[in-house]
């Protein structure tokens, strides 16, 4: 799993299997280089003295020269994720994964976050029996991602990766592991809980963690604001005691029990070696966010004489041992009632003054303490979660202008943006946030060409032509993963669905076959499938999205200028990356670009690996036109497409290559077909109903397209109720207090609002900013709205009884920019910022390689610390290194205001800084 606050998640190099979204990377053959033209060897003055600068300044520029050794092409098995993640998607996913996950609405100072995880296996599960097994992702308490269910198993591989931005603060990410029942409720095997703390000793790697006994006193969620206080009372007979008051105000979080707001009510103790007195508030009814305002009185210690001591003082040993004790529980009327926190606070805390304070309940001290964890069996997890501090856009003007104008630096390796490729240890983590800002501000298409130029100096042969991971295939694939997964959907989906939900066997490798199986059969069956997806595929090139297409249209022209003599390569050049790593990396892997919601199954999987197969080699049209099949590896493959040698199949990529690489408008005559945004099951209330109730809220399933946003009775039936994308007017969240329900949100349009509630926050968080930003450029937005209900004739919120009032409180004014791609340009400037400062020795090495090029220009004689670079110029790259850590250190300054103002304003017990543990 990969898991992010970043905004995404990496995942590990250890894996295993091939990841999603990439290929298997290929050798690259390379030229030598002349001897002078590697970095390395003896250093005349370093660059930072007076001699290296003079160099650098006045010398005239050297020829193109490489710091030693090859460009790094080394690739990783999978994908980096974004919560990561997870999520960035495909989910880039993920990208996890733009993904963990702290992701608040934006103020004049953000805080970013996001998480992307990939969950792989597990191993030796109990009940030593085969099982039906599936795994659900928690923070805390609150499930937010469920796998599909993996049958007849003891050892479940569930593949699946999630990225997405989490919307609140949390304790636990936590994943359990449930045996599937039909009949009764499902049994929880056992779970792993990793705190938010320790996230980041998992990011980016592969680990089997131990299952542990899940334990009603160890789940638990939210927190409790409570105010204590020592009073000094004179009783009657002159004599003085001290009185503990605690007054628990309210709490804030808690769980959900069985899908429902809880029941909720506090016990207040005060515990020492020989005592135990305990009080009770009420039980709140159907709430999460409790309101208590209960005050309870403690005697402390008996009465002792008041001429003793001129002060009154508790007993050092008395005091030491008595402490505060506040459980919370869910009332369970006729059943057992549920723990759900406690906080403890000793009462010495208390000597000099009043305390208040917010507390995050903690799991009790002997919850999950169990000897027999050995028996559970382990999971594997693949997480990544980064989180990353957000300024105001006005700090980043200078990082974001010079990563802006890389296209335009003469050599593109001297550039700011191809820089930070080199100094990251792994190009997927600067990739992202490189190509999802310069898509925000149209400057992708240009440094792709800049870059690719560059790749195709050091291709000799145009059979592997963009067939490496290089730093232009890398953004080229990202690019078609942000920018195509509608195009994926229109054009893939549907076929992906019936070879899903009716497949047939396809299985022709004679190896592989079952007893009973006809491989006639199954060759026609795959047959079908190959010329269905073919077909859908070749029938596609009006719905390519035009940036695809401008991309595609620079790297045929870069090839054709390359290899002049060689006319198919300029057919490779984009053959390479709209089949080859496009459509047959999301036929194999639909789950991970959205197409399916989850892992296919082994058959299927199997089918759809053969599909890909076929359509990576039809898209090769060269070894076609050669009538070639000397490239198989299986021989069953060679066999089965000795049938497609026909001029038709040839013909047909090469007109689909044509159009696809095509800067001529494709548009159809008339209004564009509707861009599908999201979709998803939610729970809707009644409109026009006043009377509060369950079953004023119905499950309906939800479609929002760039048109319109509809409900349905069902996935696949037609809309109950439809509103124009033009006629709503805001989205914005919903109190809980209006139906005692979380994670609500209102759509208002001209009628009365619609009430919705997501199945978690993180999905809310989701619909509320897609939303946002198909509706950012509607004239009529309201400026003001009502956070609350209007019931039993009036507006829970502010009292008006006129259901025509104007609302109450500001609208969230602050949405993302970009309506089908969802881009922070601000939040990806900080990432990069944040990976150069990771790497930040890597780019005073790189400095320093620059300096030795500039003062020395013989050959090398040994290896150094620079061979993993590329210079070509080493003058304009010492001057654009200058120009990156001078800002890095401008941000860092500022970084280090931010975060003296933060921790001045948020006090360590406030609400947004609550207390963890025992007060001390």
């Amino acid at each position: 799993m990969s898991c992010l606050p970043d905004y995404r998640t990496g995942e590990g190099s250890v894996r295993a299997s091939p990841g999603p979204g990439r290929t298997p990377q290929r050798p690259v053959q390379r030229s030598p280089r002349p001897a002078g033209a590697r970095g390395g060897g003896p250093r005349a003055e370093p660059p930072h003295s007076a001699a290296g600068k003079a160099a650098l300044a006045q010398e005239p520029r050297p020829p193109p020269a490489r710091a030693g050794g090859a460009r790094g092409r080394r690739g990783r098995g999978g994908r980096r994720g974004r919560a990561g993640p997870l999520l960035s998607f495909p989910p880039s996913l993920p990208r996890f994964p733009r993904g963990a996950a702290l992701r608040r609405r934006r103020r004049r100072w953000r805080d970013g976050g996001g998480r992307r995880q990939r969950r792989d296996d597990a191993k030796h599960l109990v009940p030593n029996k085969m099982r039906d097994f599936f795994c659900t992702i928690n923070l805390d308490q609150e499930e937010v991602f469920r796998t599909q269910v993996v049958e007849k198993s003891l050892s479940p591989y569930f593949g699946e990766e999630f990225y997405f931005e989490i919307p609140r603060t949390f304790q636990w990410l936590s994943f359990y592991i449930y045996d599937k029942s039909v009949l009764q409720k499902d049994l929880r095997i056992g779970k792993v809980s990793i705190k938010k703390e320790d996230l980041c000793n998992y990011t980016g790697k592969e680990n089997w963690f131990m299952l542990q006994p899940v334990d009603s006193n160890s789940e638990v969620q939210g927190k409790v604001h409570l105010e204590l206080k020592l009073n000094e009372l004179i009783t009657d007979n002159g004599s003085v005691c001290q009185q503990l008051v605690v007054h628990i105000k309210e709490c804030h979080g808690l769980p959900l029990i069985n899908g429902q707001n809880c029941d909720p009510y506090a016990t207040v103790s005060l515990v020492g070696p020989s005592r135990n007195d305990q009080k009770k508030t009420k039980v709140k009814k159907k709430t999460s966010n409790p309101q208590f305002n209960e005050t309870f009185y403690f005697e402390v210690t008996r009465s002792s004489s008041y001429t003793k001591k001129s002060q009154f003082q508790v007993e050092e040993e008395d005091i030491e041992k008595l402490e505060v004790r506040v459980d919370l529980w869910n009332n369970g009327n006729l059943v057992q009632d549920i723990f759900l926190g406690e906080i403890k606070v000793p009462v010495k805390v208390l000597r000099n003054d009043s305390f208040q304070a917010w507390y995050l309940l903690q799991p009790r001290e002997n919850g999950n303490k169990s000897s027999k964890t050995d028996d559970l069996g382990s999971l594997r997890l693949n997480i990544c979660y980064t989180e990353d501090c957000v300024l105001p856009s006005e700090y980043y003007t200078s990082l974001r202008n010079l990563l802006l104008k890389s296209s335009d630096v003469q050599p593109i390796s001297a550039s700011a943006a191809y820089i930070l490729s080199e100094v990251c240890r792994d190009k997927c983590d600067a990739v992202l946030p490189l190509v999802r800002l310069l898509l925000h501000h149209h400057k992708l298409v240009p440094f792709v060409a800049a870059v690719a130029e560059l790749d195709l100096r050091d291709t000799q042969e145009a059979n592997t032509i963009f067939r490496g991971n290089s730093l232009a295939t890398r953004c080229v694939d990202e690019m078609m993963k942000i920018v195509g997964k509608h195009y994926l959907k229109v054009t893939l989906k549907p076929v992906i669905d019936e070879i899903c939900e009716s497949p047939k066997p396809c299985e022709i490798d004679p190896i592989k076959l079952r007893e009973g199986d006809n491989v006639e059969i199954n060759m026609e069956n795959l047959r079908y499938y190959v010329d269905k997806v073919f077909r859908e595929i070749v029938r596609s090139s009006i719905s390519c999205p035009t940036l695809m297409c401008d991309v595609f249209y620079s790297l045929r022209h870069l090839a054709a200028k390359r290899f002049p003599n060689d006319p198919h390569v300029q057919y490779s050049a984009v053959s390479s990356f709209v089949f080859l790593r496009f459509f047959a990396v999301a036929v194999v892997s639909p789950h991970t670009f959205h197409l399916r919601p989850h892992h296919p199954d082994a058959q299927t999987s199997r089918t759809l690996t053969l599909i890909s197969k076929a359509i990576q080699t039809l898209g090769s049209w060269g070894s076609l036109t050669k009538s070639k099949l000397s490239s198989f590896k299986e021989t069953f493959m060679c066999e089965f497409f000795k049938t497609f040698q026909e001029e038709q199949f040839t013909e047909s990529v090469k007109k689909f290559l044509d159009d696809v690489s095509s800067t001529e408008s494709k548009e159809p005559s008339g209004v564009s077909e509707p861009v599908h945004l999201k979709e998803g099951e939610m729970y809707k209330r009644a409109q026009g109903r006043t009377r509060i109730g369950k079953k004023n809220f119905k499950k309906r399933w939800f479609c929002l397209t760039s048109r319109e946003f509809t409900y349905h009775k069902q996935q696949d039936k037609e809309p109950i109720f439809t509103i124009p994308i033009k006629n709503i007017l805001a989205v914005e969240k919903l109190d809980e207090n209006s139906f005692n329900k979380k994670n609500m949100f209102q759509v208002l349009h001209g009628e009365k609002p619609l009430y919705i509630q997501a199945n978690n926050c993180v999905e809310a968080s989701e619909w509320i900013e897609a939303l946002c930003r198909v509706t950012r450029c509607n004239q009529r937005r309201l400026s003001f709205y009502h956070p609350s209900a209007f019931l039993n004739g009036s507006w829970l919120c502010c009292k008006a009884t006129a259901e025509s009032t104007e609302g109450c409180a500001r609208c969230t004014a602050d949405v993302p920019a970009d309506t089908q791609i969802e881009i922070d340009g601000d939040r990806e400037t900080e990432r990069i910022y944040s990976l150069f400062t990771i790497n930040r020795s890597k780019l005073q090495k790189l400095e320093e390689a620059c300096g030795s090029i500039a003062v020395y220009q013989g050959p090398r004689k040994e290896p150094d610390d620079y061979s993993n670079f590329t210079i070509e110029d080493s003058v304009a790259t010492f001057h654009t290194l200058q120009q990156i850590i001078d800002i890095i250190e401008k941000l860092d300054e500022s970084h280090e205001k931010y975060q003296k103002k933060r921790s001045s304003s948020a006090k360590y017990g406030s609400e947004e800084n609550p207390i963890v543990g025992k007060v001390s």
